[in-house]
């Protein structure tokens, strides 16, 4: 039965209540009392719902903050935080949101997504799943890339869950979000500080630190946003074949420049261009997950990182790639992931696994004299 704590966090968030319990609506967004809008199929809409004031408003999220056991005010006027049912929030006090408090709830799904999801969505092509599996199971090491809510969270959930169960998964996250459903899982989360309880803040790259000395064979990190960034590609880099990690960034080539910026974040010795040679060396896949203005969201490519060039660039070749050939008359976008003409340099570690993917599956099929006519 619910506390009477939780029933009264329920009253306070009554003016969204609507939202929070339609499954339709994935994220919730208020400006302020008087305005929340929902994401909802990929697309943003305003509602009708409102507070009636700041006041209230501030006060059922000063609630929320409690129950889990967190603090905001005016000296802690920001909340990141994880709620019971696995949703996450993140809240800014005014004066910093000049319309009010403001809010946004990325709401949990239970719902546990698989690659034939992804393409019976439209995400992802039949070839471009298999050949993502393939990847998995050769133990290649994959970043996620993409925007805001283009689907990362998603995709690295459905990869993971492809890691044969006989390896030990370690997973290491600023707020848990991953649902990988494999055998033998680790989840790691880190700790604010808390001066009020005495606790220390515990961060990414400590988690790490212990995982490595926990035998992992892969390690996941959720989200890279600091200098953890590093660690992360060490792992990559020293034998922890297959692990995988997300990022900011709106392509292959801007995900790794932005792993190397993240890499000097932090107070090392390591020369830049040494950086860009482990980051070029560590990365194998990127998948950049990509929002479009129709409200889809899609796989645009799967591309390999060869390293750096003599010149010191990124090499990066896509394998396969969404290309839009129309648009229907509700606005959605028609198109297709196509390959590219370009077979992985590992190609032979396909061969050699007798894993069933043909070289002809990487090669654009060229219309026939009939069909161009």
């Amino acid at each position: 039965m619910p506390s009477v704590f939780e029933d009264a966090i329920a009253t306070l968030l009554s003016p969204i209540a609507d939202l929070l319990e339609n499954p339709k609506v994935s994220e919730i967004m208020i400006n302020g009392p008087h305005e929340i809008f929902v994401e909802q199929s990929g697309l943003v809409y305003k509602t009708e719902n409102k507070f009636r004031g700041e006041e209230e408003l501030l006060s059922a999220f000063r609630a929320v903050a409690q129950s889990v056991g967190r603090t905001i005010d005016d000296d802690n006027p920001r909340l990141d935080a994880r709620l019971p049912n696995g949703s996450r929030i993140h809240v800014v006090l005014p004066p910093m949101a000049r319309k009010g408090t403001t809010v946004a709830i990325r709401k949990f799904s239970e719902e546990k997504l698989t690659l034939t999801d992804l393409i019976n969505f439209g995400s992802l092509s039949k070839d471009g799943a298999r050949f993502l599996d393939i990847c998995i199971h050769l133990g290649k090491n994959v970043l996620v890339s993409g925007g805001t809510g283009s689907g990362k969270t998603t995709m690295l959930n459905v990869l993971g869950s492809r890691i044969p169960s006989t390896q030990r998964l370690l997973i290491i996250e600023d707020a848990a979000e991953l649902q990988i459903n494999t055998e033998h899982v680790v989840n790691f989360e880190t700790r604010k500080a808390d001066a009020q309880k005495g606790f220390k803040e515990v961060t990414i790259r400590e988690l790490v630190i212990s995982a490595m000395r926990l035998r992992p064979d892969r390690i996941i990190v959720g989200e890279v946003r600091g200098e953890e960034a590093l660690d992360l590609v060490q792992v990559m880099g020293t034998g922890h074949d297959g692990s995988m990690g997300t990022v900011h960034a709106n392509n292959p080539l801007e995900a790794c420049t932005r792993l190397e910026t993240l890499c000097l974040m932090g107070d090392i010795k390591i020369p830049p261009d040494a950086i860009r040679k482990m980051v070029g060396s560590a990365l194998q896949i990127v998948v950049q997950c990509s929002r479009y203005h129709d409200g889809g969201r899609r796989t645009s490519h799967i591309s390999e990182i060869l390293g750096v060039d003599n010149n010191g660039n990124y090499v990066s070749r896509d394998i396969f790639k969404w290309v839009q050939t129309g648009k229907t008359p509700e606005g959605k976008y028609i198109g297709e992931m196509m390959p590219c003409n370009y077979v992985p340099s590992f190609f032979e570690d396909i061969v050699t696994n007798k894993l069933p993917f043909p070289k002809s599956k990487f090669l654009r099929k060229t219309p026939s004299k009939d069909q161009a006519a």
